[in-house]
């Protein structure tokens, strides 16, 4: 039978009405057990009970092992697709930051939709690509001490970590697949660029503490083709370029003209660097 949570006391009993009521007046949308022990002073045993009972009628979605999310009160089926994809990703993955496109859209970046929510995590997982609660996230491992230049943001009355305008430029060029590939890359770098905010000097800083060397020779034919960066400025970018021929688009051909200066082979159409 499908609960109708039109009515919200439906089919709850007194213990799970204070519950949901406990939880509504937190503003959280995601239950941790161990929340529902500390607001409620259950013992573990008695709130994975009381849990267990609020997801067979309806009232919870499982994202994981002890944590679970709040199905909205106007929902007519007991499995919604969430809308908050980037509070679930921080509870599920975290520590860790929303990144890649996801950050380019959030600042405005991209025009591109993208349907999978790209997570930073610090957590050594099996696999990259999830599907939770209908909906599909993207990790990728960084480590702890490599966790910088992100800011809090809030959603929901939830705060989310999220890589801020510069950390999300680097990151999509250390990792253009994350960005949508790497002409998407050459787009969200001039999007990047006429932000008021935009600072190359931010940029080169992020690049030197992060030290990745795809990072360096990617950066310097963005900084060299799209920020028109004075020749100064880019001999500090060649002169941490290291040896050897890297594609400037991983998950694209092999084919393409080289341009040594970066030690780059331009396996997209050069007309997009114009």
């Amino acid at each position: 039978m499908t609960l109708k949570h039109n009515n919200p006391k439906a089919g709850l009993s007194i213990r799970e009405r204070r519950l949901i009521d406990a939880m509504v007046m937190t503003g959280k949308s995601v239950i941790h057990i161990a929340d529902v022990e500390s607001e409620m002073g259950f013992s573990k045993e008695r709130a994975i009970l009381t849990i267990s009972r609020l997801k067979k009628k309806g009232w919870l979605q499982k994202l994981k092992a002890g944590l679970y999310l709040m199905v909205p009160f106007g929902s007519d089926t007991s499995d919604p697709i969430p809308e908050n994809a980037m509070e679930i990703a921080m509870e599920v993955f975290s520590p860790g930051y929303v990144g890649g496109w996801t950050a380019a859209e959030y600042w405005d970046l991209t025009e591109q939709i993208f349907n999978t929510t790209v997570f930073y995590t610090s957590m050594v997982l099996r696999k990259s690509d999830h599907a939770i609660a209908g909906l599909s996230f993207k990790t990728k491992f960084v480590r702890a001490e490599d966790v910088f230049g992100t800011v809090k943001e809030w959603e929901r009355n939830t705060p989310i970590e999220i890589s801020d305008l510069h950390r999300t430029l680097i990151d999509i060029l250390d990792n253009p697949a994350l960005g949508g590939g790497a002409r998407m890359m050459v787009d969200i770098s001039r999007a990047y660029w006429k932000k008021p905010e935009a600072s190359f000097d931010k940029v080169y800083d992020y690049v030197l503490r992060l030290n990745h060397g795809a990072v360096f020779k990617r950066l310097g034919l963005i900084a060299e083709k799209v920020f028109h960066i004075p020749k100064k400025e880019l001999k500090k970018i060649e002169e941490k370029c290291k040896s050897g021929i890297i594609l400037l688009d991983p998950n694209g051909s092999d084919i393409g003209p080289i341009i040594t200066r970066w030690g780059l082979r331009i396996n997209i159409p050069t007309e997009d660097l114009l």
